[in-house]
């Protein structure tokens, strides 16, 4: 990000002009002036990012940041609001030690794209590794962000390209029912038992659901929650995703609260 884009962060520190001493690659600037600074103003069709994993302690700014750096990137460009895809961050075991886990910032990711016009977010929750915090398996990262360009830029069609988001929340007589969109031939699970599903009620503690998916909907319910007000799902640093569209597309880990 340039320090226009930086502006509005105050809490960011831009190293001054002229400063001799060794700024650290992850210091504000230093990665736009050495990467992208040199090759805007030529011509580009879209834009694909794999994001660090620097922010993962600091998903509340990050939700403001993100959409500033892409606003930043595409006023530079002059080219309007071209296309960006980007790679959700995969599990990782981070303890972080704070407040967030990088849970926190998967779902801010997720929530960027509603943020972010022409955007779109490749899944990877089912890719992640535990303790390898760049997972070996790529490919399937290339072909994720691939199906987006093909549907969404090149008008490509006859395939899935993005995986099932949460919608709504409905509870009734102590049953949660999760709606999704994007889930056009409805839900899967691959025929393992779903449980990585939580409920909480007004006293904020999450809890074990029983999950059941049922006509494109996954029905909660939990013995310890009579009143349920919130669910998470794979709410976790590191976790292997479960829950899929009928194409293998993950769905993203997701919480409907902002505790």
């Amino acid at each position: 990000m340039n320090t226009e884009s930086l502006k509005e962060f105050s809490d960011l520190k831009i190293p001054a002009a002229g400063d001799s001493s060794k700024v650290n690659h992850q210091a504000p600037m230093v990665l736009y002036n050495g990467m992208l600074s040199p090759f805007i103003g030529y011509g580009i069709r879209g834009a694909i990012w794999y994001q660090g994993e620097t922010n993962v302690s600091r998903a509340d700014q990050y939700l403001k940041l993100f959409p500033a750096m892409v606003k930043g990137w595409r006023d530079e460009f002059a080219q309007g609001d071209f296309p960006f895809y980007f790679a959700q961050i995969a599990p990782f075991t981070y303890n972080t030690g704070g407040k967030y886990t990088s849970a926190a910032l998967r779902d801010a990711q997720r929530l960027s794209v509603d943020a972010i016009p022409n955007s779109g977010m490749a899944v990877l929750m089912d890719v992640g590794d535990e303790f390898t915090i760049h997972p070996a398996n790529k490919e399937v990262v290339g072909k994720r962000l691939a199906l987006l360009a093909l549907a969404n830029t090149y008008r490509q069609n006859g395939f899935a390209y993005s995986g099932p988001t949460p919608d709504s929340l409905i509870v009734a007589g102590g049953i949660a029912t999760m709606r999704f969109k994007n889930a056009k031939n409805g839900l899967t699970a691959f025929g393992k038992p779903l449980t990585q599903f939580e409920l909480a009620g007004a006293d904020k503690v999450f809890r074990p659901a029983k999950a059941i998916i049922r006509n494109g909907t996954v029905i909660l319910s939990s013995p310890d929650v009579k009143d349920p007000v919130a669910v998470r799902y794979a709410y976790k640093d590191f976790i292997v995703g479960e829950l899929f569209s009928t194409e293998g597309l993950p769905v993203s880990s997701f919480r409907t609260d902002s505790w």
